[in-house]
């Protein structure tokens, strides 16, 4: 593979402008498709065949009217007391707008402070057009100017589009890093520019998606947040080693080709992994995960491939303007990656313990983790959805804003309405309402408590257990079916991942010991982001540092996911840093020595790499959305955690105590697995004996 690669590096070099045309034509058609077929995105959960789901379906084909396969919109009223004059002038507004069906008369607390009305429309959130949307503004608006605070809620109302403050931020932190790095503008605007490239590619295929399928509104997000990290740094990892071979005295093209036939053979090891690892959510069976996955997999793999052609094109079109790397004189003042792992050469097992020990402690709060959805609840103060939660509360109860539909027979109904009334947590049971066919009933049950208390999930449980009961839906019963339905498939996708990881290390450095080492790292970290997850975002620590203005449980799908991208990002510092270990210990350094030279040269880029992935993930807690706080959150502790912990500490000193035993293989094993070449050992054959007759690659480029 390295010797493919080199070559591909060189053609892209040599060929560097048509190369660069055509990536920028790849990027103008998927732009120009995702203009004329992107279609808004969802914030709707939901899994099929679980109970919540199947009663839904149920619904719809007995009680279509009741199925909730429509937009709807929930006006909130308060005043000291609330004007019915200008209650009645909005609903009067409201029952005029374009694509509204029904508009529920309103009720009211018994203090009159507060007032609800349902709008139902004839469509789809989805399918609802500007003028529907303005005509409920409209309203809203009429009725605060006669005096009233008026607020709303539901799918009807348009969610504000994504802002890339933190895309910016990002960008001009993981700037500095690299001209730091580099020690130059040029050197530094090649990663940036490829990123740029690649997320817009991603962006734009996931617009063109859209309109094709339903996506979720955090989809494009995910891809953005990943696709912008990764191709920054296969960048870096490439553009360092193009200058570490212009100062080992090659020309322009060759050290093109051997930066990609090396550092490239890594980013597509490094690349493949995070893309398995996102792809894989598909075997879980959640469709809106296997979107987020397959998404930003896509991303990923688009910025794979520009790493390898469109940036050594680039280096082509810099040309003089990329300077060597700097030769230090490693025996008068060695490298501060040098002295590093020396120090934790000379105290491996104090070192290690200390660092796990760390990790350990951090890891303690997951113990109380809790999943959960996203409602109303953790959405930003600001928010008039969350401003119409909030007074729902304060005027009807807590539960208010998470009401369960029970169906039933209508024979049963009354049965089953005494029965729930008798259940602890229940603050209301409405009347039964009958279908038109008089065959089946649904309930309106109020629980005593918060949607995202785990009392309303015993209430749940309890309501689905009662003899007649048909099945429980609702917003709180679909949010707790997909929860449970994540956290049973936790374990299952962390064995797919950890056996993954085991197969493709040992394929990539040919040991057993060395795969081993970087799994249960892997776990390590896993397990103290999570700690660390819970305590801010459930517990409440650091919360106002951090900017969460709201605790509860962990989003749900937010543990698996974490598993799927840190699993990647840890495989790639993994890839980079052990990589360059093995390739000194295969052109025959001692193994010991190899660790201090291989963690020397790769110490430097593979900080620079962590800063730039911490920047663009904790960026993206400066926006207002909740699930994007904790995902940020959760991706830039997991990077310094596993960067800088687990490999920047616990990697040297293992691989310290291991010595040659790392590199340990069993010959039968050894002799079955294919020869991938990652540290390109056989290509440095390749171009050091070329086989007779075989045609030599002209030299090109300045």
């Amino acid at each position: 593979m390295a010797t493919f690669l080199y070559r591909l590096g060189r053609f892209s070099f040599r060929r560097r402008w048509t190369v660069a045309l055509a990536w920028l034509a790849v990027l103008m058609a998927v732009a120009g498709g995702m203009v004329l077929l992107q279609k808004p995105t969802t914030s709707s959960f939901s899994i099929p065949g679980t109970p919540a789901q199947q009663t839904i379906d149920l619904l719809t084909e007995r009680f279509p009217q009741a199925a909730g396969n429509t937009a709807s919109a929930r006006v909130v009223f308060a005043g000291q007391p609330v004007d019915q004059a200008a209650v009645d002038a909005t609903m009067a507004a409201l029952k005029r707008s374009p694509q509204v069906a029904a508009v529920a008369e309103p009720a009211f607390n018994p203090d009159r402070t507060v007032a609800y009305a349902q709008v139902t429309y004839s469509v789809p959130a989805t399918e609802l057009t500007d003028a529907a949307r303005d005509g409920l503004n409209q309203a809203a608006q009429a009725g605060r100017d006669a005096g009233l605070t008026v607020e709303m809620s539901g799918d009807a109302l348009l969610v504000s589009g994504h802002t890339p403050i933190a895309e910016i931020i990002g960008l001009g932190v993981a700037a500095v890093v690299l001209v730091i790095t580099f020690g130059s503008l040029v050197a530094a605007g090649l990663p940036l520019l490829t990123a740029l490239v690649g997320v817009g590619i991603g962006a734009a295929a996931i617009g063109i998606a859209s309109g094709f399928t339903d996506l979720g509104d955090t989809t494009s997000t995910l891809a953005m947040m990943l696709g912008l990290a990764v191709a920054i740094d296969y960048a870096l990892f490439i553009v360092s080693r193009y200058r570490h071979e212009l100062a080992a005295g090659h020309d322009r093209a060759e050290a093109a080709g051997r930066a990609v036939g090396t550092a490239g053979s890594a980013v597509v090891f490094a690349g493949l992994t995070v893309v398995i690892a996102l792809a894989g959510l598909a075997v879980v069976g959640i469709p809106f995960l296997t979107q987020m996955g397959v998404a930003a997999a896509g991303t990923v793999a688009v910025s794979v491939l520009i790493a390898l052609s469109l940036l050594p094109a680039l280096l082509g079109i810099a040309g003089t303007k990329i300077k060597p790397s700097p030769v230090r004189d490693q025996a008068a003042k060695p490298a501060l990656g040098v002295r590093w792992v020396r120090v934790i050469a000379r105290r491996p097992v104090a070192v290690l313990v200390a660092a796990v020990a760390l990790l350990g402690v951090i890891a303690i709060p997951a113990t109380d983790l809790r999943l959960g959805l996203p409602t109303d609840a953790t959405a930003a103060p600001d928010t008039t959805q969350r401003k119409a939660y909030d007074l729902l509360t304060a005027g009807f109860g807590p539960g208010f804003n998470g009401p369960l539909t029970v169906v039933t027979d209508a024979g049963d109904a009354a049965a089953v309405t005494t029965a729930i009334k008798g259940l602890d947590g229940v603050a209301m049971v409405a009347p039964p309402v009958t279908n038109p066919a008089g065959d089946t009933s649904i309930l309106t049950v109020v629980p005593a408590t918060a949607p995202d208390d785990a009392a309303t999930e015993d209430l749940v449980h309890a309501i689905r257990d009662v003899d007649g009961t048909l099945g429980v839906t609702g917003t709180t019963a679909l949010n707790l079916d997909v929860s449970e339905k994540l956290a049973g498939a936790l374990l299952p996708y962390l064995a797919l991942v950890v056996g993954l990881a085991f197969v493709l290390l040992t394929l990539v450095f040919r040991s057993l010991l060395v795969p081993l080492k970087a799994t249960l790292g892997f776990l390590l970290s896993v397990a103290a982001t999570f700690g660390a997850l819970v305590a801010v975002f459930q517990w409440g620590w650091l919360a106002e540092v951090f900017g969460v203005s709201q605790t509860g449980p962990i989003i749900s799908f937010l543990p698996i996911l974490l598993i799927g991208i840190v699993f990647g990002l840890a495989m790639d510092y993994q890839v980079f840093l052990v990589t360059r270990m093995r390739e000194d210990f295969v052109h025959g350094a001692p193994a010991r020595a190899a660790v201090v030279s291989g963690f020397g040269h790769g110490a430097r880029v593979v900080t620079a790499a962590a800063l730039i992935m911490m920047s663009v993930f904790f960026g993206f807690m400066l926006g207002p959305d909740a699930v994007i706080k904790s995902i940020g959150f959760g991706l830039g502790i997991a990077i310094l955690f596993d960067a800088v912990v687990v490999r920047m500490i616990i990697v040297p000193a293992v691989m310290t105590l291991l010595g040659r035993s790392a590199w340990w293989l069993p010959r039968w094993l050894d002799r079955l697995l294919p020869d991938v070449d990652v540290e390109g050992a056989g290509l440095t054959r390749h171009l050091a004996a070329p086989v007779a007759g075989e045609k030599e690659l002209e030299p090109a480029g300045r």
